[in-house]
């Protein structure tokens, strides 16, 4: 059973500083000490309830993110993820997997899970970073779809808009994962992380304030390039609920 979803932001060494400032800047949390080996992970903190947000500084490739799936039951989440399609990757106190697609996720063991509440800015609105959206080309769509239903118990529902689909994720969870059927297939899947926010342009203006640059503008999202790491998208959904409108 899976308790709680964390997202974790890859970035390479050399966007580390600058990427983790910038998500500071995003979602108004502190940051934890560093921990690991090399002290390449570390947490950033709402002021209430659980994190569910943390950075990694990873040593090769290009910067990303995966997802954590907090579990109750390790080895028997392990066993459950291969069977309906994952890869393992590595094994110890925790497990790395790759979707069939490619997309690298961890399970863990479970937490405890009490969502944070949105970050209201001085502004007054608010906005929180709620939601993983994993980037699909489209001969991997309809497998991907598949495989995170059967691998959460959770059914994947089309939303109105044909290119996207959502994974049904408890709302006590407090965050939500999007699957995005890209218009050409462009490698493995990737995702990227979505704010949602109760009034766009305001969060918009406040992320260009901290370097992002608008890239596209679609009709309840903007999706921004970061001044480090990967993009990221502002969508006019509340960020209590996910709901849009």
């Amino acid at each position: 059973m899976i308790e709680r979803l964390t997202f974790f932001l890859d970035l390479t060494s050399d966007e580390n500083p600058r990427a983790v400032e910038f998500w500071r800047g995003v979602t108004g949390y502190e940051l934890s000490a560093p921990r690991g080996d090399a002290d390449e992970f570390a947490t950033l903190l709402p002021p209430a309830g659980d994190d569910h947000l943390r950075v990694q500084r990873v040593g090769d490739g290009a910067s990303g993110t995966h997802l954590d799936l907090h579990v109750s039951d390790l080895s028997a989440a392990v066993e459950h993820a291969v069977g309906c399609g994952a890869v393992l990757v590595a094994r110890d106190d925790h497990a790395v997997l790759r979707s069939p697609g490619g997309y690298r996720f961890c399970l863990v063991d479970a937490a405890a899970s009490a969502s944070s509440a949105p970050t209201v800015w001085p502004a007054g609105h608010r906005s929180r970073v709620d939601q993983l959206c994993l980037d699909v080309g489209p001969s991997a769509h309809a497998e991907e779809c598949a495989f995170w239903a059967a691998l959460t118990g959770w059914p994947v529902r089309q939303t109105p808009r044909a290119e996207f689909a959502r994974l049904a994720v408890p709302m006590a969870l407090g965050a939500r994962v999007l699957i995005q059927r890209l218009e050409h297939d462009e490698g493995e899947v990737r995702g990227h992380l979505d704010i949602a926010t109760d009034d766009r342009e305001a969060e918009v203006r406040r992320l260009v304030a901290l370097g992002a640059e608008p890239l596209h503008e679609g009709p309840v999202w903007t999706a921004m390039r970061a001044p480090a790491g990967p993009p990221v998208c502002v969508t006019g959904r509340d960020p209590v609920t996910g709901g849009i409108g």
